[in-house]
């Protein structure tokens, strides 16, 4: 096509000889080869400074890594009115490439929104500390004690989109964790996530704790992404957060372990010995509370014996709220407003005003149900049986397993963990909503005086 282009002009006379546009071709191809080269080697110096900074992090105290938690909120709250301009910026620049509604209000960074990120360093500096922690630490025959020792991964790689709050979130809780890490934002947010990152700067400084802890990628170049995600020798996890393509591309391409989660594909159960007012609470609240969520409920599944008392309490609130409903043929039969569902309706993260009805015969169907169709995320069950509600827990094979309270609660916030990275649905290393805890791994220490082996 470059070919085509350069020799022949609108009236399709000749401009330029094959052989010239051949070497014109050929050096636009040596400017794209040398483009790439830069990205590689400014990935590569990122990942050099983040493994040495990560090396003092590991190292460095609880007090220092308050302080400086502390310091960028400072940093945040004397900047406010830089960071709502920069932000102002993106959100232009955004409505001119034609984001849609959602992702600018994902964009927009507020007034309230800085001082929300700030409370947000507040909580995490008073979270208690786990790296260097020592638990189930024994004697053995030989005299020696053997436990183990919570440390930090090294160095994290975190690819996000929209949201500048998530850079706040990210740095604060890999600082915490004596971590060090290299984010890249999404090129929607370079202006919101710069300005944010020299705070982040200025806090680390103040804590006389390195600068190269917390990078935020510079370049909106997707080839940066694809290097950050083959750097086996400087980073140690990926963590991506944002929509389904982003997170199968890094998983599938990714040469370092990856922390992530693909779909909230969620079910609550309403099991007959459920208390009723509970049930319908719950539901609802699971559904329409926020609808682009990964932990909304997208399936709800009831036992036939109390199917016609709930659903149609359910279908109104519902249909009142505008949340279109899609079930099987059971349900359908008690709810006229109710469209047929299909089996890709069972396998579909909605994210919307759109719901799944199944009807069951009984806990076991309910169960297999779920282990079917879940993606792993979040399941609960509404009963006011004991046994069962153990059982649900222990044969449901899902990251958060609940009995009587609403999905929506599968949150590192409501854990108690403050804020949280991302909540993972693998099993290894961390699963459910990823805090402090799951920044960090285990190693083993032995305690000995002067034991030998024979």
């Amino acid at each position: 096509m470059i070919l085509l282009w350069l020799n022949v002009n609108n009236s399709g006379r000749t401009i330029l000889k094959k052989t010239v546009a051949q070497k014109v071709y050929n050096s636009l191809l040596t400017c794209l080869r040398v483009f790439k080269m830069d990205v590689t080697e400014y990935m590569t110096k990122l990942g050099q400074q983040a493994r040495k900074a990560g090396r003092e992090m590991s190292k460095a105290d609880s007090g220092k890594k308050n302080l400086a938690l502390l310091k960028i909120a400072e940093a945040l709250a004397d900047s406010k009115d830089v960071l709502t301009a920069e932000n102002k910026k993106d959100l232009i620049a955004g409505k001119e490439n034609g984001l849609d509604a959602a992702l600018l209000d994902r964009l927009e960074l507020t007034a309230a929104g800085v001082d929300a990120m700030i409370e947000g360093l507040h909580q995490v500096a008073a979270l208690a500390d786990p790296v260097g922690e020592i638990t189930d630490l024994s004697y053995r025959p030989s005299g020696i004690q053997v436990g183990q020792m919570r440390v930090p991964l090294g160095v994290i790689g975190i690819i996000y989109e929209s949201r500048p709050n998530v850079t706040i979130d990210a740095a604060a809780l890999c600082l915490k964790s004596g971590n060090a890490c290299i984010l890249r934002g999404g090129s929607e947010a370079i202006h919101s996530n710069q300005a944010i990152a020299k705070c982040i700067a200025k806090g680390l400084q103040a804590a006389k704790l390195p600068t190269e802890a917390v990078q935020v990628v510079e370049t909106t170049d997707r080839a940066a992404v694809g290097e950050l995600i083959t750097m086996n020798d400087t980073v140690d996890v990926i963590v991506p957060r944002g929509g389904k393509g982003l997170i199968e591309r890094i998983t599938q391409q990714a040469t370092i372990a990856v922390i992530k989660h693909l779909d909230g594909i969620c079910h609550v159960y309403i099991d007959n010995k459920a208390d009723i007012e509970k049930a319908v609470n719950i539901a609802f609240n699971a559904k329409t509370h926020r609808y682009g969520v990964c932990n909304a409920m997208e399936t709800l599944l009831v036992a036939e014996s109390i199917s016609a008392e709930v659903l149609p309490m359910l279908a109104t609130k519902y249909l009142e709220q505008g949340v279109e409903l899609r079930g099987c043929l059971k349900t359908c039969s008690l709810i006229p407003e109710c469209i047929r569902a299909t089996e890709e309706d069972w396998n579909t993260e909605y994210l919307a005003p759109t719901l799944s009805i199944k009807i069951v015969e009984s806990i076991d169907e309910a169960i297999d149900h779920i282990n079917q169709y879940s993606s792993a995320h979040t399941e609960s069950i509404v009963t006011e049986d004991y046994t069962l509600a153990r059982r649900f827990l222990r044969e449901v094979d899902s990251s958060s397993v609940m009995v009587n309270a609403s999905t929506r609660f599968a949150d590192g916030f409501e854990y108690g963990l403050g804020a949280e990275i991302g909540i993972s649905t693998d099993k290894l290393h961390a699963r459910g909503p990823v805090g402090l805890n799951g920044l960090t791994t285990l190693k083993y220490v032995v305690l000995g005086d002067g034991q030998i082996r024979t």
